[in-house]
């Protein structure tokens, strides 16, 4: 269960059915399942799932979360490995995580640390989840608001997706999970970015079939990357395009807009840097711009200083020894990793995405 392990491949289902028969093979099955959700996701799913569960495992318990990213803490993480050691889990049974990245990465992180590590199984709820979080084995929690500053590697046993929970999801996530899909078309696959951009009102709709295939197709580029570096000594860092200025706004905004619409404006922060950089030309980062804007996410945010941004950057985990490693674009659908941005270069960047 380290991240040495093969990377988890998703399975991709339109109901909860078949998740029995997903996690019989496993050696947990007929073990104990600590379900854990947040008030959201229990309230929506957790009957349908705890019902499927209670036919592979032995045991069944449930711990709850407050939902929100403010609770994506050590002390709730610390709340739920307390209800294991009192349930007497042990290094044969499992976690299951059913929620969007909070959960996930929560979940995840207990399962890593909980006796050196037991397995996880990760059921996403949010596009977010299903096309991002729940992939490569990435697990953490905030501290002192700084995102994921405090977590591990630990693969998952099992991802099970299951597209139709979408068609509950507000609008808001939606569109934040359209950023990670649109990130992930910039910096690996151009023939994607071209048929989000083809397929928009259907994708915006909802259309069972069209979701699935972008969902695949997305999930795809991550587990390839992850594959070839699962740890992020190189290529992985990739995967973090639109992330070292969205991480930054996020924090700044005091984590008031979701993490996807961040990620958005950290793309068109990155566009504009590559353009002063003679990589891409204008009319890419307003093609990229009017992706953004169709999927309802922002390219820029008002009410902050560029230079507050800038410093919070340099806290990101992304750094090494002092110089943050940058992702930038050669063209849409290609992109690249780079230790030597300037501070003048990303302010800049900086500067392009905010108004008054």
């Amino acid at each position: 269960m380290t991240a040495t392990n093969p990377v988890t491949q998703p399975l991709f289902h339109d109901s909860f059915n078949a998740l029995p028969d997903a996690l019989r093979p496993f050696p947990f099955a007929g073990h104990r399942a600590m379900l854990v959700g947040d008030t959201h996701t229990l309230a929506l799913f957790g009957q349908a799932v705890r019902e499927r569960l209670e036919s592979v495992f032995c045991k069944v318990s449930v711990y709850e979360f407050e939902a929100g990213e403010e609770h994506k803490t050590l002390n709730s993480v610390k709340g739920l490995l307390a209800a294991m050691i009192d349930g007497h889990f042990d290094r044969k049974d499992c976690i299951v995580a059913l929620g969007g990245g909070v959960v996930g990465d929560m979940g995840g992180f207990a399962a890593a640390i909980y006796l050196r590590g037991i397995p996880v199984v990760q059921i996403p709820t949010t596009l977010l989840a299903q096309v991002d979080s729940s992939i490569g084995g990435k697990t953490g929690v905030d501290f002192d608001g700084y995102k994921n500053m405090i977590g591990a590697f630990h693969m998952p046993a099992c991802i099970y997706t299951n597209v139709s929970v979408l068609s509950a999801l507000p609008d808001d996530q939606f569109a934040s999970g359209m950023g990670e899909v649109i990130k992930s078309a910039l910096l690996g696959d151009a023939a994607l970015y071209r048929w989000l951009q083809t397929n928009r009102d259907g994708i915006a709709a909802r259309d069972p079939a069209l979701l699935l295939e972008m969902i695949r197709r997305t999930a795809e580029i991550k587990v390839e990357i992850v594959t070839e570096d699962p740890t992020e000594q190189g290529r992985r860092a990739l995967l973090n395009l639109g992330h070292t200025v969205g991480h930054a706004v996020e924090k700044a905004c005091r984590f008031t807009m979701m993490h996807g619409a961040c990620v958005a404006v950290g793309l068109a922060a990155a566009a504009s840097m590559s353009i002063s950089r003679g990589l891409i030309r204008e009319e890419d980062r307003t093609d990229i711009i009017r992706t953004l804007h169709d999927y309802g996410l922002p390219s820029s945010v008002s009410g902050l200083r560029a230079e507050d941004v800038l410093r919070i950057t340099k806290s990101d985990k992304k750094m090494s020894d002092g110089q943050i490693r940058f992702i930038l674009l050669r063209s849409p659908g290609s992109a690249f990793y780079t230790d030597d941005v300037t501070d003048g270069e990303l302010l800049a960047g900086i500067r392009s995405v905010l108004t008054d």
